[in-house]
């Protein structure tokens, strides 16, 4: 099954769960820092956040008045997104081909959802970011760290198959740089709580 379809599809079944699971980020005291930077950083103009899922790193965003609306691979997903936050855009899209004109963002963020594109998909979408950013443009990335390829069959009750690939901050800005962006912050982190793996943040620009 193409990994597009069977990253919906799980999402899709597991979505109510998965939102009911995740209602903000008040346990997250890194991210929240980073997001702040990240505000900072940014020029004004419109951020896409790339893999929304039910909205609550949008929501965030807009509390950091940023003008952020969300695009997300799950139809379900999204249907959450805008019951939970009206009035703010939630579309149905993918990071492999963003439905957005050439230099038409200020910024991306793309929150836990890079760790679903397999390797040869990679430049590709960091590609496809560096298109839609404008010169001046700022990138926020988190993902899972590591060096493995987890698959999950079972979550939230739901039969899904997902995969999760594990990489290392050097190599994300290592794909980074090779499109054309230029990254500027590193952050790693341990797990914490009940987290099983590493963390990687990465906030990069475009020259």
């Amino acid at each position: 099954m193409d990994f597009l379809q069977s990253t919906r599809e799980s999402y899709d079944a597991m979505a109510p769960a998965y939102a009911e699971a995740h209602t903000g980020l008040s346990e997250q005291p890194l991210d929240r820092a980073l997001m702040a930077a990240f505000a900072e950083l940014v020029p004004a103009g419109p951020i896409a956040e790339l893999g929304s899922g039910p909205g609550q790193t949008t929501a965030h965003l807009r509390e950091l008045e940023l003008d952020v609306f969300g695009i997300d691979l799950s139809p379900q997903m999204v249907e959450i997104a805008r019951a939970r936050n009206p009035g703010v855009r939630f579309e149905v899209g993918s990071m492999t081909a963003i439905d957005e004109p050439d230099e038409s963002l200020a910024g991306i963020v793309s929150w836990f959802a890079l760790m679903h594109i397999p390797p040869s998909e990679l430049p590709g979408v960091f590609a496809e970011m560096r298109r839609v950013l404008k010169p001046g443009g700022q990138i926020a990335i988190a993902t899972l760290a590591g060096d493995e390829l987890v698959r999950r069959t079972e979550a939230f009750g739901q039969e899904i198959e997902l995969e999760y690939y594990m990489r290392g901050v050097e190599t994300v800005a290592t794909a980074m740089s090779e499109a054309g962006l230029v990254p500027h912050t590193r952050v790693s982190r341990d797990p914490a709580g009940e987290e099983r793996y590493p963390r990687t943040y990465i906030l990069a620009g475009r020259p």
